[in-house]
């Protein structure tokens, strides 16, 4: 079995950076690719991701069967807003749980949000997303986009065997059509794909990450 490797561990924040300047894109502009805005901010933040990032979303949709659609949900995040996240987590886990130390705290809040130093969406690496229908209808995946571990009964792993038959199927189409346009996967999340950032270096064996944290898009 695959080792789950959270971002919390070391060996991620010891992965060198070496930025190559790319900007962020704004994906509403990008007409292959379906953009949700739910978490929509005043800004647009949300819909901007690197430019080889677009261009790979674009080439995992050329991999989806015809009558399907990726539909992203986030891309970059504001480090700001990463922090509030994280601090929020982390918060509340150390409610729930007054016994546990700083150490345990910090690891099972990153197993949902990830810590500020490492995350994949300040970088503009990373997206959130799922699969639609030609008209824009969700498909079944399991769980919502975003479902918590304890909500979902951890259903939220990409790999978690108790899903429907259906929800099984629709991530492994959704994992296939990204790993072969060179995303990489948080296993705890089977929404969340990034490339370029220091998660998907040390998953890939790369040398360095190619994305270090982002100021957001152009003004």
């Amino acid at each position: 079995m695959r080792e789950i490797v959270l971002l919390s561990d070391p060996r991620i924040a010891e992965v060198s950076v070496k930025e190559c300047g790319e900007p962020l894109v704004d994906l509403r502009t990008v007409e292959a690719i379906r953009v949700d805005g739910q978490l929509a901010d005043p800004e647009g933040a949300y819909a901007h991701v690197r430019l080889s990032v677009a261009d790979r979303l674009i080439a995992a949709q050329t991999w989806l069967p015809r009558r399907l659609r990726l539909l992203v949900v986030e891309g970059f995040r504001p480090a700001a807003l990463q922090r509030l996240y994280f601090a929020e987590s982390l918060a509340a886990h150390r409610t729930a749980n007054p016994g546990w130390d700083d150490r345990r705290a910090h690891v099972e809040a990153s197993r949902y949000v990830s810590p500020p130093e490492v995350a994949p969406h300040v970088t503009g690496g990373a997206v959130d997303l799922t699969l639609c229908t030609v008209s824009g209808v969700e498909i079944p995946m399991g769980t919502r986009v975003n479902a918590t571990p304890p909500e979902s009964d951890e259903a939220c792993h990409t790999a978690f065997p108790g899903i429907s038959p259906e929800a099984r199927r629709n991530r492994d189409v959704l994992g296939a059509a990204m790993a072969s346009a060179g995303f990489v996967n948080y296993p705890t999340e089977w929404w969340h794909w990034s490339y370029g950032d220091r998660y998907w270096a040390f998953t890939t064996g790369t040398r360095h990450a190619r994305y270090g944290m982002s100021d957001g898009p152009a003004r």
